[in-house]
Order: structure tokens, then C-alpha cells, then sequence
């Protein structure tokens, strides 16, 4: 349990990293009007990067005492996750919402384990794939993609654009 032998200014580093990781997503999610934005993101990256710390620590420090392993955490946290997400998903007049937010909580919670675990390029890349998901795929989609939509999601993408209009307006 090498990966865990180091100090904890090393430790500190790796929940930063999360953290930090965790908000640039959240940013992304906040300039484009969601709930779940750059606080969520970063706390759930972070928790997700404690509980891996606390775990490699741990099973480092009673390593001769019992035997413990840190991947057992990493269930668990796909399960709290799983838990998270489904809160942020909703059915309104047979319109799902959320489901995106959910796995992007998903997929930053993830961020935060490769993190806690000193697996920072992985973390980093992957935060980068996740605003390239976010931003180019919606890009194409709305561009690109033919879907048809209800009165209530034309309503909802129309008012989503407004405040950006009347931002551009301003300037």
C-alpha cells in the first residue's frame, strides 16, 4: 500500500486536485443554468476523493493488523452516488430531466476517487473529456441532431437563452 505511504501534505494536494477538478465541471454546468453547478461538483468530487484517502490511509496504517481494501470504498461510492443522481432526475409531463446532471455527478465523483488514489493525469483527463461531453456534444446536438421536442422543452431551451440574450444586449 505504497500509494498511501506519503505525507499528508501529498494527501492534501489530491483532495485539492479533486476538488478543483470537480469545480471546473461544476463551472460549466453553472454557465449553462443548471442547479447542480460548481459547488456540487466540487463537493462531490471531494467526498468522493476523502473517502479513498481516509481508506488507503487506513488500511496503510493497520496494514500488519488487518487486512483492508480501499476498492471496497470505491463501491460504496458508486452506490452514494447512484443515490445523489437519482435525486436530480425528474419526470414532468412525460419530460425527463436531470439525467445528464446525474452522470455528470457520476463521472465527477469518479474524478474525485482517481484523484484521492494520486491518479491526477488520469483525473484531469478525464475532467477534460467530461467538459468536451458537455460542451462540443451539446453543441452538436442542438446543431445537429433533429429531435422533436414538446411545447414545455421549446419553452424551456427559449427561456434557457434568454438571459444570454439580454446579457449580449447589454454589453
Amino acid at each position: 500500500m505504497e500509494l498511501f505511504a506519503v505525507s499528508e501534505w501529498d494527501l492534501v494536494l489530491r483532495l485539492t486536485v479533486a476538488a478543483f477538478l470537480g469545480l471546473l465541471v461544476g463551472a460549466e454546468r453553472s454557465r449553462v443554468g443548471k442547479r447542480a453547478g460548481m459547488r456540487t461538483y466540487a463537493l462531490v468530487a471531494l467526498g468522493a476523493a476523502l473517502f479513498v484517502v481516509i481508506a488507503g490511509v487506513i488500511s496503510y496504517q493497520y496494514a500488519e493488523t488487518f487486512v483492508f481494501d480501499p476498492l471496497r470504498v470505491m463501491s460504496q461510492i458508486v452506490v452514494g452516488i447512484g443515490f445523489l443522481g437519482a435525486g436530480v432526475i425528474f419526470v414532468q409531463r412525460q419530460i425527463l430531466t436531470g439525467l445528464t446532471t446525474a452522470a455528470g455527478l457520476w463521472v465527477v465523483a469518479a474524478v474525485g476517487a482517481a484523484a484521492g488514489f494520486g491518479l491526477y493525469v488520469i483525473a484531469a483527463y478525464v475532467t477534460f473529456l467530461t467538459l468536451v461531453i458537455f460542451e462540443v456534444l451539446w453543441y452538436v446536438e442542438e446543431r445537429f441532431v433533429r429531435t422533436a421536442r414538446t411545447d414545455i422543452e421549446e419553452e424551456f431551451i427559449e427561456s434557457a437563452r434568454r438571459p444570454r440574450r439580454e446579457h449580449e444586449n447589454e454589453s
